[in-house]
């Protein structure tokens, strides 16, 4: 059987005329004006300059003015754009509201598409996914969910708490996950989606909630539904169904995650190699000496490892498995495996990699809280490990 890893060639030209775009726009941009908070006017300069170089929204059907890509084809294209910090955003693909526009295509009704995923998808409007809670709330545990929607007549009344909501400030409508029946910690089920819009008074933002990362457009933040009345049509999907629809989201959502990170960790390493071959000490060159060797070759192993990872859980997507194994250790290792190759960056910088003349530090906080963002990596080596012994217990291996 033939095995052929490349892409196909319109993803390779897209993928081309990405890093272009990237090198030439981005990069030169956060080069004059930083990366924190980008403002609303410099998101809109970007995503029309993206527009322009036609490489805006790659993962959205022609249908929403996107290129279509499958999930081997976002990998290609979404490392090419996660080289800048702002590659993402740039082309319409940064979380939280990739992850949203992947579900709506599938899940949401032919008006909730026109209403929320049209303009969502041009980048008129960003959104939020609401799902994440104070403990004893849900979190690694979405059984733990304890935001209640409760039916009132013409449609749903929801009270409860959320935090760690990405993108929380601005966004235009909010994807709020809520209990329908069912109790917290007990229930698998009972769970629902509703499209909560921006200006409903019952949706309130608390706060900002300081973080280690800086990057991701409307902060994260900690919100409030009290007694928010939606209509029946804001139902995504099917009452109770909710973490059904959230795998539907959250595997090819950590995928994608790792194909943004990838590219960092692909810009670390370059500006690591430059400065070992740059570099003299001790009468060497740092890229001569054997210690720094071993560094860019395991930063090599490890990008590597982490793009085959991708490319697998993504070739599962697109065949239409599940793909929980192969995503949870995906994200499990390429989370890791990104930090270190910033972390070793750094180290190979020295005290330039601590500065602000190169943005490596800047890259150790972004990557980092990646390892806890879209599940911990503690709590997916759980999973892999149970669905080992469960595969075992019933096909008899070992024995």
């Amino acid at each position: 059987m033939t095995i052929d890893l490349a892409p196909e060639p319109f993803v390779a030209d897209l993928a081309q005329r990405t890093a272009a775009f990237v090198r030439d726009v981005v990069l030169p941009l956060e080069a004059r004006d930083g990366v924190v908070a980008p403002t609303p006017e410099r998101r809109r300069e970007l995503q029309d300059a993206a527009r322009a170089a036609g490489v805006f929204a790659p993962h959205v059907s022609a249908e929403y003015g996107g290129h279509g890509l499958d999930m081997r084809g976002r990998a290609t294209v979404f490392e090419e754009a996660g080289y800048a910090l702002l590659g993402p955003l740039a082309l319409n693909i940064a979380a939280p509201d990739e992850g949203n526009m992947h579900m709506l295509e599938i899940v949401a009704t032919d008006e909730q598409k026109e209403r929320y995923l049209r303009p969502l998808a041009t980048g008129e409007i960003r959104s939020c996914f609401a799902m994440t809670e104070p403990a004893p709330g849900a979190g690694s545990d979405p059984r733990a969910l304890l935001t209640r929607a409760e039916r009132i007549d013409g449609g749903w009344r929801i009270n409860g708490r959320k935090w760690f909501i990405t993108g929380a400030d601005g966004a235009g409508f909010t994807i709020c996950m809520a209990r329908t029946s069912g109790e917290p910690g007990v229930a698998t089920g009972g769970a629902t989606m509703f499209l909560v819009d921006a200006d409903n008074p019952g949706m309130k933002i608390i706060r900002h909630i300081e973080t280690l990362d800086e990057t991701l457009f409307g902060g994260h933040c900690e919100l409030v539904f009290d007694n928010c009345e939606v209509p029946d049509s804001a139902v995504l999907g099917e009452v109770d169904e909710g973490f059904r629809y959230a795998q539907v989201r959250l595997g090819p959502a950590r995928m994608t995650h790792c194909m943004r990170w990838l590219g960092i960790a692909k810009h670390a390493r370059d500006i690591a190699v430059r400065r070992a071959n740059e570099r003299e000490m001790f009468g060497s060159r740092l890229v001569e000496l054997g210690m720094i060797q071993q560094m860019i070759a395991d930063n090599e192993i490890d990008i590597a490892a982490s793009r085959g990872l991708i490319n697998q859980a993504c070739w599962e997507l697109d065949q239409g498995r599940s793909g929980a194994q192969s995503t949870a250790i995906a994200k499990t290792f390429c989370a890791e495996a990104i930090y270190r190759v910033v972390d070793r960056s750094l180290q190979i910088c020295g005290a330039l990699g601590v500065s602000g003349d190169v943005p490596l530090s800047r890259f150790l906080r972004e990557v980092r809280p990646f390892r806890i963002y879209d599940g911990p990596s503690e709590t997916h080596r759980w999973a892999i490990a149970r669905r080992v012994a469960r595969h075992a217990a019933t096909s008899g291996a070992g024995r």
